[in-house]
């Protein structure tokens, strides 16, 4: 059954290769607690007792309560999936709760950071230059995901009406308005691919320089490279970007709504967590320019 949940999740969830390699990791992990522990080997067979103390193993293992939690959704998924099979009658994680923690507030790089690197950092004229760049544009100008990136093809574009096709989670597609400046640097980084791969079997947008589509690490390395020039944060990802697109528009006047359908998010309240880097940003303002602050 795990290997059929797995496929579950690529085919009809439309997972990304990360996040199914990470839930097979949880759901093996579980697997062998499990055996070691009560000498059992069918998943299936597992109560809510087996469940919580697998969650105690990883809290004494001192494993942050963030990690605990997200192995714990994957098994939730996954109980939740057999349920629907019929092959158990209760999910049994129903009755584990989620454990305690701080939330985080999304990192994101300063205004003035990112356009220095958009302004002095110096990409290179030729394919793998001009794609860095409209990598690097296409996350913070759009706020997609690394994985719909990856998926983003040559007729997502419209660029009559400035505007591109994404496909997102659980096949959901929405529609982004590009700046100008945007649609001219993809427009000709599409020239030069064409010039550079005239027989390229595929219509993915992001080519690697072999001319085959691009895979997460090679953005995670790009994202990386330029990231490093401009930022001293120690998390230098796609999807910082993407956290940097939503807290950027919200500070300058967009409303939460707005955002949200930019971003794809299911509810509102994926959105408002970036609400409180404003509100931290008011916080500091405050102290450095009222009287009694």
């Amino acid at each position: 059954m795990l290997e059929q949940f797995l496929q579950h999740l690529a085919h009809e969830k439309r997972l990304s290769p990360h996040t199914l390699t990470a839930y097979g990791k949880d759901l093996k992990q579980f697997a062998e607690f499990l055996e070691k522990t009560y000498n059992l080997k069918d998943l299936d067979k597992a109560d809510f007792r087996m469940i919580r103390g697998w969650a105690v193993s990883l809290v004494e293992a001192e494993l942050h309560h963030r990690s605990v939690n997200r192995k714990l959704a994957t098994l939730r998924s996954f109980y939740g999936y057999l349920l629907r099979c019929k092959v158990i009658a209760a999910n049994p994680t129903l009755r584990v709760s989620a454990l305690k923690t701080d939330k985080p507030l999304p990192m994101f790089v300063e205004e003035k950071n990112l356009q220095l690197m958009f302004d002095e950092v110096t990409f290179a004229d030729d394919f793998d230059g001009i794609r860095d760049k409209l990598v690097m544009e296409l996350l913070y100008g759009t706020g997609m995901r690394l994985a719909e990136l990856l998926t983003l093809r040559d007729n997502d574009l419209n660029f009559y009406d400035q505007t591109l096709k994404v496909l997102g989670k659980r096949n959901k597609e929405r529609i982004i308005p590009i700046y100008k400046g945007l649609a001219d640097l993809i427009k000709n980084y599409q020239s030069i691919k064409r010039e550079n791969f005239p027989n390229a079997s595929t219509n993915v947008l992001i080519l690697t320089n072999k001319g085959e589509p691009a895979y997460s690490v090679l953005i995670q390395r790009i994202v990386n490279k330029y990231l490093s020039a401009v930022t001293s944060l120690q998390k230098r990802s796609p999807h910082i970007l993407r956290h940097t697109f939503a807290t950027h528009l919200l500070n300058n006047g967009a409303d939460l709504n707005s955002i949200k359908d930019l971003l794809g998010h299911s509810s509102l309240a994926a959105t408002q967590v970036y609400t409180h880097n404003t509100i931290e940003k008011l916080k500091k303002i405050y102290k450095q320019a009222h009287p009694k602050a």
